[in-house]
């Protein structure tokens, strides 16, 4: 991979879609498709966009039923061939077993612990009582304990979470050139201080896809490492 940099490609548009995988390319490490896109246009739009790009597909789903639709569900996408697909650490361990049971070698099953766009107090009014971190360490021990290969969380929990579980592959969403837009995004990392922290793939969409020149804002972000 030229880049740890996956881009998150948010549009229901397929041929703006391919358009902007293909410009950035050189600079990505792969492509995000995640539920705007699928619901809009299914597996032919992923099929369509990946066509002829050499880069890996980050399947970001974040399936959450009860096991036997998720490992369902992910058999289903297999024909994709994705090298990373999101489930919710929070549909528990026979969940998170089953998903990755189904999985084939060549896919990664990635758990979405806390999102970035919520802090304390929107987990409070969720009824879970600890802070962001707590909850992160609570749901990786989780899903590292049900065969997960990585997690989703920002780069604020990854110190502690990559002691606990060394081997992990570390998702990191929330990622904010320095001087960026916070937008809905609460818990941010600049990517230097991502891959610092011990990210191993930096989920970056809008400072890329909504940049006046992407292919440009994404060397320069590939070029601040």
């Amino acid at each position: 991979m030229a880049a740890p940099i996956w881009l998150a490609v948010d549009t229901p548009d397929v041929d703006r879609a391919r358009r902007l995988a293909q410009a950035c390319a050189p600079h990505l490490g792969g492509v995000k498709l995640g539920l705007e896109f699928f619901i809009a246009n299914g597996p032919p739009g992923v099929e369509a966009v990946m066509a002829g790009l050499d880069l890996p597909l980050f399947l970001d789903l974040k399936l959450h039923d009860i096991p036997n639709t998720v490992a369902k569900a992910v058999g289903s996408a297999a024909h994709l061939r994705p090298a990373l697909l999101t489930i919710h650490a929070s549909g528990g361990h026979a969940m998170i077993a089953a998903a990755r049971a189904a999985a084939g070698p060549d896919t990664g099953i990635i758990a979405v612990t806390v999102l970035t766009s919520l802090d304390g107090a929107d987990l409070l009014a969720t009824g879970v009582e600890d802070a962001p971190a707590s909850q992160v360490a609570r749901l990786a021990a989780l899903a590292a304990g049900a065969g997960a290969d990585g997690i989703v969380c920002s780069a604020h929990e990854l110190p502690a979470v990559r002691t606990a579980w060394p081997e992990g592959y570390f998702v990191v969403p929330g990622i904010r050139p320095a001087g960026s837009a916070l937008q809905d995004q609460k818990r941010v990392m600049t990517p230097r201080e991502a891959l610092d922290a011990g990210a191993r793939a930096l989920v970056i969409g809008r400072p890329i896809s909504e940049a006046q020149d992407p292919a440009a804002a994404a060397a320069a972000i590939a070029a601040s490492f």
